[in-house]
């Protein structure tokens, strides 16, 4: 394809371009490309006069590549609105980049590129949420979810159902009420029905309420209203909300609250599960846990 630019003057084919693109298996792969871009977009201006850059798909195929090959510096430039490299991006082309963030974990990186988002005016969009609200939750940082939320919200990005889920269960998770049900509030605005996740959370909110019955209430209503498919993992989230989730909100708690809370967690968890039982919901929950961590 160099070949083609420098010595022959011609544009090489544009299926050339997406088969290197689709071949690409590491860094000097992704060089020889960006090297390739530029020289191509150096001669559709210079001697097509060919002044549009290549289409927002192009872009999004190569910052796929980069994510492919771990090449994130390479991905970064094509995130730039002016770039040498005839390159359109596009909130899209940002998406494989917080993928390969979610999949390491690396919650530094994905600020990096929301960073760029922003320098480059890219509109922020649901999909973006989904991923950086799951990476927030699976680095622990309550702190970026907060930040980041606002940031959504305020650009007015409709968030969906799997931002919700990973907003919510964190909320819980800390034990944050107030935060919960504002969550719940903006969910509530937009969806009639409770996921499992969103569901748990309001019920794990009842709980830090001291208000059992309203738990087992939530509970109730997810096992009528979910799929048939969906509804065995109500069992699931009921025995981490039984073995699990005590112990994680009280590790958020301030010291002086814990016994209280944990006490009160001693007496609700078991009347949740006592009243599931009588509403006619087959209760198969182990409680062992919650004595041999000290709760009952």
């Amino acid at each position: 394809m160099l070949k083609s630019v420098v010595e022959q003057r011609t544009a090489p084919p544009n299926a050339w371009l997406w088969l290197l693109i689709e071949k690409c298996a590491n860094r000097d792969d992704i060089k020889l490309l960006f090297d390739i871009l530029q020289s191509v977009r150096r001669f559709r201006l210079s001697n097509l006069r060919i002044h549009e850059n290549f289409n927002c798909n192009l872009c999004r195929e190569i910052s796929k590549a980069c994510a492919r090959v771990g090449a994130i510096d390479f991905g970064k430039k094509a995130l730039w609105k002016y770039n040498v490299y005839g390159l359109t991006p596009s909130v899209g082309s940002a998406h494989p980049l917080l993928l390969y963030a979610k999949q390491k974990n690396n919650s530094k990186l994905m600020v990096e590129i929301m960073k760029l988002l922003k320098t480059n005016g890219l509109p922020l969009q649901p999909g973006t949420a989904d991923i950086v609200f799951s990476i927030c939750y699976n680095t622990d940082n309550w702190d970026l979810i907060s930040k980041y939320s606002r940031k959504f919200l305020k650009a007015g990005a409709k968030l969906r159902q799997a931002s919700f889920d990973a907003w919510m269960t964190f909320a819980a998770k800390r034990g944050d009420i107030e935060t919960l049900w504002e969550i719940e509030k903006l969910r509530s605005d937009t969806m009639k029905q409770h996921s499992l996740a969103t569901g748990f959370s309001c019920a794990k909110g009842f709980l830090l309420e001291r208000k059992p019955e309203d738990a087992a209430a939530i509970i109730n209503v997810l096992n009528q209203t979910l799929s048939d498919a969906k509804r065995p993992g109500i069992m699931v989230e009921l025995q981490n909300l039984v073995s699990e989730w005590p112990l994680e909100v009280l590790k958020h708690q301030k010291e002086d609250n814990r016994k209280v809370l944990a006490s009160a967690l001693q007496d609700d968890i078991p009347a949740m599960v006592h009243r599931l039982s009588n509403s006619g919901l087959e209760v198969n929950v182990k409680m062992e846990r919650l004595v041999e961590n000290g709760l009952l």
